[in-house]
């Protein structure tokens, strides 16, 4: 064969193969989990639906599959599945993660947040690039942030002051809270959030805390007796952002990343407006099913917040790489 005739066969091949990868890349489907219920109102499963009808809208070859309930992966698998690759695309609360990376426990500390507003600027302080950076070193990037207020219920008596939780079997979410409830003397068995209802119609728990939007969604109205909502004085809120898998993410062409990226930031403004309403939602919704509804006063907050500094503020400090460094970094946010 002739050089010339070479050269163009290899031309053809290279335009054949080029081609093949173009379409390749031009028709991707990703797949999204979470442990939310889905198509029952749930905010958290509406915001990733969002991202998956903005993306196939913007017409660039890219498509996301929803997968709630923990029906592709369960709660805690999704982190280790996304940095490996194995996931595309989910919501969780970063916290679930801590165990592989201790500082995530930060994004769920007692008494740090407060309320939305706090939240909001949060977002764009030196405490959440810190932990976006960790997020990112990790293999994942973080799309869209959001964060959810939370609220203390139980089988037995209301949950106000650190005493009222005595002698009751506890689920809280992440090691921070775990060791506040700890110190107020609860006894402590850990799950996900999509486990709770199980464990309160077996008597394996008695009390909880979890967000506003999984009280509801995941029926817990139907066990309690009592629901301390977290009003002006919210002890509770959760960083559950939308991750993408920094592998997967790197493997798609510009136009993709932009589509994913801007779906992200519009799916962050609608659920910033729309978790707002969760907690009058938790109320209204508690008070029809006879369920008490409580809050706790600002001096019930302030001795939560001492006994949280004394063991899970210190211990974070003590324990975490950096920890202490990145407590301050968020107590300065005003």
């Amino acid at each position: 064969m002739s050089g010339t005739r070479l050269i163009a066969r290899a031309l053809t091949l290279g335009c054949a193969l080029a081609f093949a990868t173009s379409s390749f890349a031009q028709d991707v489907t990703l797949r999204a989990s979470h442990q939310f219920p889905g198509g029952k109102g749930d905010p958290r499963d509406e915001m990733v639906q969002m991202i998956a009808r903005d993306v196939e809208a913007a017409n660039v070859g890219l498509k996301v599959q929803v997968f709630p309930g923990s029906s592709l992966f369960k709660a805690n698998e999704q982190w280790g599945a996304l940095t490996k690759g194995q996931l595309d695309i989910s919501s969780f609360p970063l916290d679930y993660a801590s165990g592989r990376v201790p500082q995530f426990s930060a994004t769920l500390m007692p008494g740090l947040v407060r309320n939305f507003d706090r939240a909001e600027r949060l977002n764009d302080s030196p405490f959440m690039q810190e932990i976006k950076e960790i997020v990112d070193k990790q293999g994942a990037i973080v799309i869209a942030d959001a964060w959810l207020s939370g609220a203390f219920a139980s089988k037995k008596d209301c949950i106000t002051g650190p005493d009222s939780i005595k002698g009751q079997v506890t689920r809280a979410a992440g090691p921070a809270f775990e060791q506040m409830l700890a110190a107020a003397g609860a006894s402590i068995a850990s799950m996900p959030s999509s486990e709770i209802y199980s464990g309160m119609q077996t008597g394996v728990l008695d009390a909880t805390n979890t967000s506003s939007e999984s009280f509801v969604s995941y029926r817990l109205y139907e066990q309690v007796k009592c629901l301390t909502a977290p009003g002006a004085n919210a002890l509770w809120f959760m960083y559950e952002p939308v991750l993408i898998s920094k592998q997967v993410f790197n493997r798609l062409n510009p136009a993709q990343q932009k589509a994913i990226l801007e779906a992200g930031k519009k799916a962050q403004a609608w659920f910033a407006q729309e978790v707002r309403k969760g907690d009058q939602k938790l109320i209204d919704t508690y008070k029809k099913a006879g369920v008490k509804v409580v809050e706790m006063s600002a001096s019930d907050y302030d001795a939560w917040l001492k006994v949280a500094q004394e063991s899970s503020y210190k211990n974070f400090a003590e324990k975490v790489k950096g920890g202490d460094e990145l407590i301050k970094k968020a107590l300065a946010v005003q």
